[in-house]
């Protein structure tokens, strides 16, 4: 894991990173005139490096990446900033910081001297610097030694360095780099070694090395006789297709020493691998199924966050897990299955399974008492992508106030979010002739007939959101600021962010 580092003073890196950025206004002609380098609160000659940028053809565009070597120092990387500010919102800063320290793989230490005007701009580039420090290679064998190793140690360079609240914002910035890149870990392992069960062995040592209870945390697993017995029909009638059995995870946090302000609960989508069971997926692209899981992975790893972010925010978060394989045991298509609850469902597709086994744990879940709120986190529809595109995430909801509080939440995170309605007509579709709801219904606006799906069983009065990250949970293209190849452990920035609003 990257180390990040605070200075204020003469910089002993022989990698410098600063911002370089466009002027507004300018001739489009490419010059001097039209570049502006932002070093914060370091001081540089810039007349040199400024005709060499010129020379490479520069444009300080976002995502944009220049190295130029120097006299004083082995290595100058500019990092491309977009339409010059006075001030730079914090996502930009992090992006910029994100797509710096990806390309600087293979160099064990850089500074960032980026603009740092507040406490929250200097946690962004932290952020991002150490969320673009990220590499999986775990499954690779002769070729591993060929990879190129993430930067070890970040220096940022701010006059704001002894500040007590920068320290923290650099912990707090390791912490969500850690917690993120364990989601992505667990996205990119290959399902041949993530299943239900090794899911839960993964998430039960973080929560060890986290400090366990002592910190707070407590984990416990259902197994599937347990699930079978206690009427957990979704997540069973999910699972009973595959070798590997189904589980539902539990993660508690208490926070120690202090009352809870609030209390969550957070439910994560958990299909370790989505074959679509006996409504087979085309082959084409099935090998993005692995990361079916992220929901889970991504409130797990959040509440370990929290934890260790000592919030005083309790936390309850299930992670209902199964593997949908074709088998003679699979449900098949116009089976009925019992909830857990006791509503039943006419499984019209095997392939709409997430919103099976996310019904499950959301009724589960409501039976701690006291909740102030609950959260499902999940990768639920191909809809998703074909209305919000692979880089923003929906939300809905059955209270405005929550999905409003969560929105500005999302402002600070960086994490793109949009609001999408559940409208009453469609509730219609998902009615069965022989169960109480059928688990597919409109094909038209099908994003938001999973989420009413979802909404029969939650409580009215309970505030609730729904989060489909299915297309910004993957990263299929190609690497962008601080978002790697793959998995890409969106929600979990958002999920810790809401504990921290609720903290003060």
């Amino acid at each position: 894991m990257t180390a990040i580092r605070l200075s204020d003073g003469i910089v002993k890196d022989e990698v410098i990173v600063v911002g370089l950025a466009f002027k507004a206004g300018k001739s489009a002609k490419l010059g001097s005139s039209t570049l502006q380098i932002e070093s914060g609160d370091l001081a540089i000659d810039t007349k040199v490096l400024m005709q060499a940028l010129v020379d490479l053809g520069a444009t300080g565009k976002v995502d944009e990446v220049i190295k130029v070597t120097n006299s004083t120092t082995r290595l100058v990387v500019f990092t491309g900033l977009g339409k010059s500010a006075s001030t730079y919102d914090n996502e930009t800063l992090r992006r910029a910081a994100g797509a710096a320290s990806r390309a600087l793989a293979g160099n064990p230490s850089a500074t960032f001297a980026l603009p740092t005007k507040s406490i929250s701009a200097l946690r962004a580039i932290s952020e991002g610097a150490t969320l673009g420090s990220y590499n999986f290679d775990r499954f690779r064998g002769s070729t591993k030694s060929e990879q190129k190793a993430p930067l070890k140690i970040v220096t940022i360079h701010s006059d704001l360095a002894s500040q007590s609240a920068a320290k923290q914002a650099i912990k707090s910035a390791e912490i969500i780099g850690t917690y993120t890149n364990l989601v992505r870990d667990l996205i990119n392992t290959p399902p041949s070694h993530l299943t239900p069960d090794t899911f839960c062995k993964a998430i039960a040592d973080a929560v060890k090395k986290a400090g366990g209870a002592a910190a707070g945390l407590k984990v416990t697993v259902m197994t599937d006789a347990q699930l079978r017995s206690k009427g957990y029909g979704g997540i069973i009638g999910v699972g009973q297709g595959s070798v590997n059995p189904p589980r539902l995870l539990n993660i508690s946090y208490t926070p120690k020493g202090a009352k809870a302000k609030k209390k969550y609960a957070f439910v994560g989508k958990g299909i370790t691998f989505d074959s679509g069971g006996l409504a087979l997926k085309p082959a084409k692209g099935m090998e993005a199924m692995k990361c079916d899981m992220s929901g889970a992975a991504a409130v797990c790893a959040a509440t370990i966050a929290i934890a260790l972010l000592k919030l005083p925010v309790a936390i309850e978060a299930w992670a209902p897990l199964a593997e949908n394989m074709i088998s003679d045991t699979a449900t098949r298509p116009s089976d009925v299955i019992t909830m857990y609850g006791g509503k039943t469902v006419e499984v019209l597709n095997p392939d709409a399974e997430g919103r099976l086994v996310l019904a499950d744990a959301l009724v589960r879940a409501q039976e701690t008492k006291d909740l102030d709120g609950i959260v499902d986190v999940a990768t639920l529809t191909g809809a998703q992508v074909v209305a919000l595109g692979t880089r923003t995430s929906a939300v809905m909801t059955n209270n405005s106030d929550f999905s409003s509080h969560f929105m500005n939440v999302t402002k600070e995170t960086g994490e793109a979010f949009w609001p999408m309605p559940l409208p009453t007509e469609l509730r219609a579709s998902l009615d069965s002739p022989i169960a109480d709801l059928a688990n597919i219904g409109e094909r038209m606006g099908g994003m938001l007939v999973a989420g009413l799906f979802l909404k029969d069983f939650v409580a009215d009065e309970l505030p609730w959101l729904h989060l489909d990250i299915a297309g910004p949970a993957y990263n299929e293209s190609q690497p962008h600021g601080y978002t790697p190849v793959g998995g890409t452990g969106v929600a979990l920035r958002s999920l810790v962010q809401l504990a921290v609003s609720v903290s003060s």
